[in-house]
């Protein structure tokens, strides 16, 4: 299908040719570095250190420490005394120079590099894709969520002469972040998995969400999109690459059918077109998760990945720690979405709420970030919305999400407030019973794991 051509080591020519460095201490001569870090406490014997600099520390005052076992550093100035038998290469900006390392890297190599995208499911929909692709190839991805402008790149140094398929989520949350990632990885292909309000402090408007995410079609010979996402259609009409659509209401290239949700997962027919379907049974709840394997599968449909190997990939997926996870709690079934939160991840895991009650049904929510002069407004609509829902008990943690709390307390709603994650798992202990479904969810800045950290204590009703 095509020719791999990658060298999986680091000499110092190569790193003097992607950055235009200079060696100021040491001898380059023939000498590859194993790989790269900008960790001092995690640097391994071989690597090269990158000392970023950053607004709470500075990678430079650490040089020393990761020069114990590293065999050089790249620096924007050089240390007073050099370590015997360690190259200290220097550069203007050591962030453009790891991201300069990255995209030298990738370009020498000739092996298909896939870009995820979208408000929304971004890390199953890349594990997803990785695990189908994972079937047929060695595929590598970032690590986690490693998605922005140093975690992207520092994935990319992590490319090996074995790999064959690169799979990278791309995050944003300014307009030209997506750009500024293409730049680096130069993907072949794309997804977008939805457009909506995250982030909007950064970016203003949902119309500049959607324009940034849509940088992605300025590289991509080809983009799988849901065809039931208007907003996201609307913007493809200039774009003349291959697309590929994916969805559950709309016409669709990929698609789904004969939907059976259960409480930890869905059974489905997967159709890719032609006559060509299988059943899948998916171990991660929610609807919006088969959206994501859509996506997914789309991808696997793009690299001709026959219908079983998709569906082995799909199948043996268990989920992403910290995301829609299930759990127990004193004999009630807690829904663990903590990692983070916008209107519409908020939407879903509500709706995922209600859709397991099996008693009451308690939500525990935090505030979501990064709405700018959006944040109020959404917090109110959403305590709105609560209001018309079979919730019984709601707790608020922050105080964007006391908006909401007033606004379902107003409906009649049993209601607590809490200033941290910590207290509003105190009140939950004192009220929980078993029985019960708990959601659990809020912008990661607010730190909801928390919640199920604790096992004492009451809170008040307000």
């Amino acid at each position: 299908m095509f020719e791999i051509e990658v060298m999986g080591t680091l000499t110092v020519e190569d790193i003097i040719k992607a950055t235009g460095g200079k060696v100021v201490y040491g001898n380059g001569n023939f000498h590859a570095f194993t790989g790269v870090s900008i960790d001092s406490r995690a640097i391994r014997e071989g690597e090269l250190f990158i000392a970023l600099r950053g607004s709470k520390y500075d990678g430079h005052d650490f040089l020393y420490k990761a020069l114990e076992k590293g065999s050089g550093a790249l620096v924007n100035f050089p240390p007073a005394e050099p370590l015997r038998g360690k190259i200290i290469i220097y550069v203007k900006n050591t962030l453009n120079a790891l991201q300069d390392i990255a995209h030298y890297m990738r370009m020498r190599s000739n092996i298909p590099v896939i870009g995820i995208t979208g408000t929304n499911g971004k890390t199953t929909t890349k594990e997803l894709i990785a695990s189908i692709l994972g079937t047929r190839y060695r595929v590598l991805k970032n690590t986690g969520n490693l998605n922005n402008h140093i975690g992207l790149p520092l994935s990319l140094t992590k490319l090996g002469d074995e790999d064959e398929m690169i799979v990278l989520e791309m995050g944003a949350s300014a307009q030209g972040d997506i750009k500024e990632l293409c730049g680096i990885a130069v993907p072949d292909y794309g997804v977008v998995t939805n457009i909506g309000p995250g982030h909007l402090e950064g970016f203003g408007s949902i119309e500049a969400v959607r324009n940034t995410k849509l940088e992605l079609l300025d590289t991509v010979k080809g983009v799988a999109v849901s065809a039931d996402d208007a907003f996201l259609m609307q913007g493809l009409s200039m774009y003349h690459g291959k697309v590929v659509t994916f969805g559950i209401e709309n016409k669709a290239d990929i698609f789904a059918r004969d939907i059976n949700v259960r409480d930890r997962g869905s059974d489905f027919l997967l159709c890719l077109g032609a006559g060509r379907e299988v059943e899948i049974n998916l171990k991660i709840p929610g609807t919006f998760n088969i959206y994501n394997t859509l996506a997914a599968a789309s991808v696997g449909a793009i690299f001709n990945i026959d219908l079983q190997s998709i569906k082995a990939g799909i199948e043996s997926f268990k989920g992403v720690p910290m995301r829609l996870e299930i759990k127990e709690l004193f004999g009630a079934t807690v829904i663990s979405d903590v990692y983070n939160a916008n209107p519409a991840s908020m939407e879903e895991a509500v709706k995922e709420l209600v859709r397991l009650r099996k008693a009451r049904a308690i939500a525990v929510l935090g505030d979501m970030l990064e709405l700018g002069s959006y944040a109020e407004e959404a917090h109110r609509k959403l305590g709105e919305w609560m209001s018309k829902l079979p919730i019984d008990i709601f707790i608020a943690v922050g105080p964007l999400m006391a908006e909401a709390e007033s606004l379902f307390a107003e409906k009649g709603g049993q209601s607590f407030r809490a200033a941290t994650a910590l207290e509003a798992g105190e009140i939950l202990t004192g009220i929980c019973r078993e029985d019960d479904t708990v959601l659990v969810k809020g912008s990661r800045g607010m730190g909801m794991e928390k919640v199920l950290q604790t096992n004492k204590g009451t809170g008040n009703a307000v």
